[in-house]
């Protein structure tokens, strides 16, 4: 599988130059380097998420492997969809496919299923990957796009992927892909939100899973952020931290219909 970008061009510039500048001007230079088992991070376009994405990359220190969950925002695919070997293409260069971790994965948990329609126009994985490459020369990384929000499933998937990290002899970081409150007030984005938050912060993924549902919290990568969560736990996770939070009003202008990002480190 050669999996061309969707989205450069309209989420993230499409020219090399460009793009590097424009990822450079969202790094940070923090005293330390947190050694982080996940990070949650938004996957809008760079204008109005990549500030939060670059500050949570430049925080934590990258391992070679990378694991990336995000949701189905296209309906193509399966519910538990593992991007086949392959290369992924930005106009960075490519990135290959980790076989390893795959094979990995795939022992752990039958209910993956390779499949490149459910990636091939999915953004929300896509667009780390310039990040990851102008970071991390040496990436290698998995990708699963999740359709599926049921609770077992999720937790199967958790534990599973935990399983499969604990298999490889070094160290692999988990990244869910999510943006937070769609569509509402900068107001009551702020309130959903921090409900949200404070459950991934506690790596409670029932409570996550609870809240999201519950408050109806238009939080579209719940379901990767629960699995990870979970992870977490099993890789003995104790604590989360907020790098930061903001939403699209500071790009727009307009804080009466927001998107709002969040940027979470789990250690």
């Amino acid at each position: 599988m050669k999996r061309e970008p969707a989205v450069a061009g309209r989420f993230y510039p499409d020219d090399p130059g460009e793009l590097r500048e424009t990822i450079a001007s969202y790094l940070t230079r923090p005293q330390s380097l947190l050694d982080a088992k996940a990070v949650l991070v938004p996957h809008a376009g760079y204008v109005y998420s990549g500030s939060v994405a670059g500050e949570v990359f430049s925080s934590v220190r990258l391992p070679r492997r990378i694991l990336l969950l995000g949701p189905n925002h296209t309906g193509r695919g399966g519910e538990l969809a593992l991007a086949p070997p392959g290369d992924w293409v930005t106009p960075l260069g490519t990135v290959a496919v980790d076989g390893v971790l795959n094979r990995a994965l795939a022992a752990e948990c039958p209910d993956l299923r390779e499949d490149a329609g459910a990636h091939r126009y999915e953004h929300s994985l896509e667009v780390q990957l310039p990040f990851l490459q102008m970071l991390q020369p040496e990436l290698r990384f998995g990708a699963i796009c999740i359709r599926q929000m049921d609770y077992p499933t999720l937790e199967t998937l958790g534990h599973a992927m935990a399983r499969a990290i604990g298999s490889l002899n070094e160290p692999v970081l988990l990244i869910a892909s999510s943006d937070m409150t769609h569509y509402e007030s900068k107001e009551s984005a702020a309130e959903q939100d921090r409900l949200a938050i404070d459950r991934i912060l506690a790596l409670d993924p029932e409570g996550l899973y609870g809240v999201v549902l519950d408050r109806d919290i238009t939080m579209c990568g719940f379901a990767p952020a629960v699995a990870v969560l979970i992870a977490c736990r099993d890789m003995g996770a104790s604590s989360g931290r907020l790098i930061r939070y903001t939403n699209s009003g500071e790009a727009s202008g307009d804080y009466a219909r927001v998107v709002a990002y969040a940027g979470i480190a789990v250690t």
